[in-house]
């Protein structure tokens, strides 16, 4: 029920105008999010890579209503993509891009537009000599998203696509995307979604995350495994093994600030540990999922919404 809630919250663009005029904690939010500016997400990738954590950085926006704004958006990308360059951080550091942001969501022609920002963000992230990951978003967007996947691979066939677990559909999308050179990161799911497409009890979620781990580290493909729960990466360290896979033919990731120790101590052991790393002014629907994977956190949150925390 509080997960639910956190969601439905995460969608209102009351409690949205209310967190961005509250007196909010800096240090609740630089928690989950680098800062708000390239240079804070640049400065963070530097210390993860320091580290030896790899990063995928993710700039906040969600919502975008005019062309002006995905092109705004598209072209933060790029600025961000030339600091990563300047700061030698092409090898350690990718960026993860939402579709909605660059236009997906537009009236008439948005698909079509958030296809051609993709690309030029890819074309960027070729020339410094890293990485795009999509983001993926509600279950409506699913279909578009994989549409766009295909076209970008043709020219970019190292884009990233994301596959999330509570979804019913997913087991049959990792199937078809366990190819060779396919990088696929597996997510449980943060978005509010109905019975009738998703899993909605944590039991089947966990399984249905095992099962399409599985199919993805006995495909042919790269899996990323983004998951905090002690559980899931035992498990996905005994599929490897039984996949005959070598460190460093799959990765873990795990968001900012959750489970630093646990990052570190895989990083340590030699695996792949990538960080989502988020940043921009638009926070607030991003924290508040967060929230939701793990409630605990809301007393946290709250407290620093009246200048407490």
């Amino acid at each position: 029920m509080i997960r639910q809630a956190l969601l439905l919250a995460a969608q209102s663009e009351g409690l949205k105008t209310f967190s961005a005029k509250a007196p909010v904690a800096r240090s609740v939010v630089n928690r989950y999010v680098a800062g708000d500016t390239t240079a804070d997400a640049v400065d963070t990738a530097a210390e993860l890579a320091a580290a030896g954590l790899l990063s995928t950085i993710d700039h906040l926006g969600e919502d975008t209503y005019s062309l002006d704004q995905a092109d705004g958006i598209r072209d933060a990308y790029l600025e961000l993509l030339a600091g990563l360059a300047e700061a030698g951080l092409a090898d350690s550091a990718e960026v993860s891009v939402k579709l909605s942001a660059v236009g997906q969501s537009l009236p008439g022609d948005g698909p079509k537009i958030a296809t051609e920002n993709a690309h030029v963000i890819c074309e960027a992230a070729a020339a410094i000599g890293t990485t795009v990951t999509l983001d993926m978003e509600d279950h409506t967007t699913t279909d578009l998203t994989l549409e766009t996947l295909r076209t970008l691979r043709a020219d970019f066939p190292w884009v990233g696509a994301v596959l999330q677990a509570y979804l019913y559909r997913t087991e049959a999308d990792c199937r078809d995307l366990a190819y060779e050179g396919s990088r696929v990161r597996l997510c449980k799911g943060a978005y509010r979604e109905p019975e009738s497409v998703a899993f909605t009890s944590r039991g089947e979620v966990d399984r249905s995350y095992v099962r399409c781990m599985r199919i993805l580290m006995a495909g042919e493909g790269y899996p990323m495994l983004a998951t905090h729960d002690p559980r899931l990466i035992d498990i996905g360290e005994a599929l490897a093994v039984r996949s005959h896979r070598k460190r460093g033919e799959y990765e873990y990731q795990m968001l900012y600030g959750i489970r630093p120790d646990e990052q570190a101590r895989l990083a340590a052991q030699g695996e792949r540990m990538r960080v989502y790393v988020p940043y921009g002014a638009e926070w607030y629907g991003y924290l508040v999922r967060r929230m939701a994977e793990k409630p605990a956190n809301l007393a946290l949150f709250l407290r620093s919404l009246v200048g407490t925390g």
